[in-house]
């Protein structure tokens, strides 16, 4: 029982956790490039702080709510998932275990092996078995919707601060290349974290944020000097 807990505890804190880091990576790199093309076309630094406040409202109800719809969605796919799988389960059970010792053969277990392993899971608990082995999800896990809302509303601001406060507080010869350095530093970390917490290769995730910050603050100022007076 206790297992269960820990296990389902480490799903959720993941989910908030991947919710949070997407979402200072999203709020770095809109209100950043929102700042930089307005600094592009004007400075005036109470038009880039307005443009660049109202672009952090914006972004932190749109990825809160972009957030709340994407789980809840992936959870009403899981949920017809486990209806169909538990259907399967109590019409065809034998054709079930049946394609489990297939699976299994194929990645190379012996019949036998594979035969014994279908038929032990399906008996313990043969809807979860089915679900994982066919979709790849654990049954038993759930994610919170309201929770990766929330960590996004909370992250895409605090992730926002940081292009805000150096567009607007740094002298105005140097703020364009002060914000554009800080961003690209905070696009280097986020895309590390990323990386980390999906297991994938950590130099590639942080060169991937920021060549990509970096050309949205490119496109964005040389869209922005063209309104410029």
């Amino acid at each position: 029982m206790n297992l269960k807990k820990k296990t389902v505890s480490l799903a959720e804190k993941i989910n908030v956790m991947r919710a949070s880091v997407m979402g200072a990576n999203d709020g770095i790199l809109s209100i950043a490039g929102i700042v930089i093309g307005v600094a592009g076309a004007t400075n005036n630094s109470y038009a880039i702080f307005l443009a660049g406040i109202s672009g952090m409202l914006a972004g932190t109800v749109s990825m809160a709510m972009g957030e709340y719809v994407s789980v809840n969605s992936q959870r009403d796919t899981e949920s017809k998932a486990i209806q169909t799988e538990t259907e399967r389960v109590d019409d065809h059970f034998d054709q079930e275990v049946a394609y489990i010792k297939q699976k299994y053969q194929k990645t190379g277990v012996r019949e036998d092996l594979a035969a014994k392993a279908a038929t032990e899971m399906m008996a313990k608990d043969p809807v979860a078995t089915a679900v994982r082995e066919r979709y790849g999800f654990d049954p038993k896990e759930h994610t919170s919707a309201i929770k990766a809302a929330l960590a996004s509303m909370i992250s895409f601001p605090t992730g926002s601060i940081l292009p805000l406060v150096a567009i607007t507080m740094f002298p105005a010869h140097i703020k364009i290349l002060a914000t554009v350095i800080s961003v690209i530093i905070a696009l280097a970390v986020t895309g590390y974290t990323a990386a980390a917490l999906g297991k994938a290769n950590r130099w590639k995730a942080m060169l991937r944020n920021i060549v990509s910050g970096s050309l949205t603050m490119i496109v964005t100022y040389a869209i922005g000097s063209l309104f410029a007076h």
